[in-house]
């Protein structure tokens, strides 16, 4: 781990890892296991990201270390505890050299070093029963599920720094960014110049810097914020966001939080103020709020179709575990179906999301620069927040907390972090006997496990949802407030959508990634999946298709990972199936389940946007790659002002390893062009996007014929709504014929 005072240059970032395994993460980087002990002597890996790192030739000190009792029933894909984190945060600190060098480390990120495969199917088979022996090892040693529990304490196993690295932003970093900046005379001054003399009006958006010059070079730790200014200063829920500063130019230094560069080199008036620009309820806004809207409430009154057991759940015939990161957030582990008599069937190991790039079109300073890896560079978990009952989620809700180091090493926790409800999803099946008149319909129901989190004016939802017909849809939502410049007055942008007076909205893309650590059908230890690209082919005029109708599917196996770099089509209905080289179904076909695109682009940067250096993985929509650790995030551990090109899935895939019988991971790539409309002011409406995980051929038939049939309501006088308009006349023919 990396650990040093705020005031002084970092040199690296450390990683650390505590056995029942955790590592951490810090600015120029080390990386230190620290070890939390089990009475099953198993690692308990934790990473920890701090800034600084403390001298490698000391020796780690337990005094004062806190002792932990870790319950029978912990799995080892648990999220930390609060408890585990202040251990391994005091073990890290244990390890400083001087009494100024602990007091100095700053923590980036503690988080859990996931142990492997046969582990964890180990842990799933002790844990739920019924318990498997065919899982237990043969060999002497290793793993032992019957022992487990008791206390342990923190160690410091190993220490590495790493070099030319930064690791992700912090909220208490931007949080002192921004005083720095409004206390710097220069911008005072600059300020005073637009009008603007209360420095409380005044809000500093800190971006990472990026790379695209040496000057961006990871040995000092950079940001270029964003200045905005709101117009009233009695009014906490004012936009912001409405008027941006521009002209201004601001570099600062993030280690030792001074101003490196300040320019004034252009005055660009502040735009005014919109008086459309806030979104708070009406009486608030000097609006007025629609009056028409009625209760809509959902219940339960038996309680919901899901169980829960600590992070494992269950819901009809699905189930998995629920985890969570500073950087992925949401994350879920083994998840698998329940398929009658042939038993729990695995479809993931992992699913998450692990980055997410915005680059905007604008040529123009200060836009030019704003390609945010919001993952990388900030975290999706750590910028996660509470939800709340009847607005985030609606219904029987389970809340699931998270726990995180702040950068001090103290420990947060954000209540309610990670939602799961279910929701009714309209019709899943239905059909009727039109000589008879008999129906049979089904309602479809999901479960859905979310996270919402909060980047400067953006908010992300990101949604995992589980249908009883075997599909899994992954989905995110963009909300939150548009990233606006200023216009000089009468001028027009064609890079950008004017929104109000002085005001425009900057083109920009939002990408995805997820990485879906794939198991179809996999049983524990089992490495037997390939991927196949399927496109429909139109069939050629001739003998074969004398009457110009057929058209058919035409299978692709992706080999390795070279001919595994895809790009989505939809003139072919292109997808791509994950089987299993040896289960087949009732009709010999092998088992599998397929990944369903969804609307998708490629970046319109050109081929040389400085920041496709970092991202290289965009150029494709779904990239393969077999199962190896440590290739965990695209742009590589460290895409934060990161001078290497490629690295990350870009390089991995160069070593061209086999895919046709693996332990097979896809990373499939998915975004959106937002070209700005005048309704996504003040507050954008969600825009959805997202992809289909669907069975194919893994069932003998539909797993959702056995859904039993809902209480149809047979009385239309309870149930119907008035007409409050009147009946429509029915014709005399019409009814002659009914």
């Amino acid at each position: 781990m990396a650990s040093a005072s705020q005031k002084t240059s970092h040199s690296s970032v450390d990683s650390v890892t505590i056995r029942r395994q955790i590592a951490p993460a810090a600015a120029s980087a080390a990386t230190a296991a620290v070890g939390d002990w089990n009475n099953d002597d198993r690692p308990l890996p934790i990473k920890n990201s701090v800034i600084n790192p403390p001298d490698p030739s000391a020796n780690a000190s337990s005094k004062g270390i806190q002792v932990l009792t870790r319950a029978q029933t912990s799995h080892p894909l648990d999220p930390l505890s609060a408890a585990e984190i202040k251990v391994a945060v005091a073990t890290v600190r244990a390890a400083g050299a001087t009494p100024e060098v602990r007091d100095g480390m700053r923590f980036v990120e503690v988080v859990l070093l996931e142990p492997e495969k046969n582990v964890v199917a180990l842990a799933d088979a002790y844990f739920f029963p019924p318990f498997q022996p065919s899982l237990l090892p043969r060999s002497k040693g290793g793993v032992h599920a019957a022992t487990r529990g008791g206390h342990h304490r923190g160690k410091v196993i190993s220490s590495r720094v790493v070099q030319d690295v930064q690791p992700p932003m912090d909220a208490v970093e931007y949080a002192e960014c921004e005083a720095v900046v409004k206390d710097h005379p220069p911008f005072r001054e600059a300020m005073k110049k637009r009008g603007i003399d209360d420095m409380d009006l005044v809000m500093v958006d800190a971006w990472c810097v990026g790379y695209h010059s040496k000057a961006d070079a990871p040995s000092r730790r950079l940001a270029k914020p964003l200045i905005f200014c709101r117009t009233e200063s009695d009014s906490p829920m004012e936009n912001g966001y409405a008027r941006p500063v521009e002209g201004i130019r601001v570099l600062v230094d993030m280690q030792n939080m001074v101003v490196l560069e300040f320019e004034d080199h252009k005055l660009v008036p502040l735009p005014p103020a919109d008086p459309l620009r806030n979104y708070t309820p009406g009486h608030t806004r000097g609006g007025v709020d629609r009056s028409d809207v009625k209760p809509l409430q959902i219940l339960q009154p038996d309680g919901p179709s899901f169980r829960v057991n600590g992070q494992y759940v269950e819901w009809q015939k699905w189930n998995f575990r629920i985890g969570f990161t500073p950087r992925e957030g949401l994350v879920l582990h083994s998840v698998a179906y329940v398929d009658g008599n042939r038993g729990r069937r695995s479809i993931a190991h992992r699913l998450s999301f692990v980055e997410m790039v915005v680059p905007y079109g604008d040529p123009n300073d200060p836009h030019y620069r704003k390609n945010a890896f919001d993952a990388g560079e900030d975290g999706l978990g750590k910028n996660a927040h509470s939800l709340k009952k009847g607005c985030d989620c609606l219904g029987y809700i389970k809340y699931f907390d998270a726990h995180f180091t702040n950068f001090i090493g103290g420990v947060e926790t954000i209540e309610n972090c990670v939602c799961m409800h279910e929701e009714d999803h309209g019709i899943l099946w239905k059909h009727q006997d039109w000589r008879t008149g008999l129906a049979e319909v089904r309602r479809s129901r999901r479960l859905t496990v979310s996270f919402i989190c909060t980047v400067a004016n953006y908010e992300y939802g990101f949604y995992w949802h589980f249908y009883q017909d075997g599909k899994i849809e992954a989905e995110v939502k963009l909300t939150g407030i548009l990233s606006l410049g200023a216009l000089q007055p009468g001028e027009v942008r064609k890079y950008g959508t004017t929104i109000a007076p002085g005001l425009y909205a900057p083109v920009h893309q939002h990408f995805f990634v997820a990485r879906m650590d794939m198991a179809v059908d996999c049983k524990p230890g089992e490495t037997c999946n390939q991927v196949v690209e399927v496109d429909v082919k139109v069939e050629e005029p001739g003998k074969d298709n004398v009457h110009n109708n057929a058209f058919y599917t035409q299978e692709t196996l992706l080999k390795s990972e070279s001919h595994a770099m895809r790009d989505c089509n939809p003139l072919s209905a292109r997808h791509w199936i994950v089987r299993h080289t040896r289960t087949v179904n009732r009709t010999g076909q092998l088992t599998g389940y397929k990944l369903v695109p969804g609307s998708n682009c490629l970046p319109l940067a050109g081929s040389e946007a400085k920041f496709l250096r970092r991202a290289a993985f965009l150029k494709h929509n779904l990239w393969v790659t077999p199962y190896a650790p440590g290739e965990d995030f695209p742009g590589g551990e460290f895409p934060n002002q990161n001078p290497r090109v490629g690295e990350g899935l870009a390089s991995w895939v160069q070593k061209d390893r086999s895919l046709e019988e693996t332990d097979i991971v896809l990373w499939y790539v998915f975004g959106i062009t937002h070209v700005p409309r005048l309704e996504d002011w003040p507050v954008m409406p969600v825009e959805r996007i997202g992809f289909m995980l669907q069975p194919h051929g893994f069932f003998n038939c539909s797993p959702a014929v056995d859904v039993p049939p809902g209480a149809c309501e047979s009385d239309a006088k309870e149930s119907h709504v008035k007409d409050t308009i009147g009946p429509k006349p029915v014709p005399n023919g019409l009814i002659a014929k009914l």
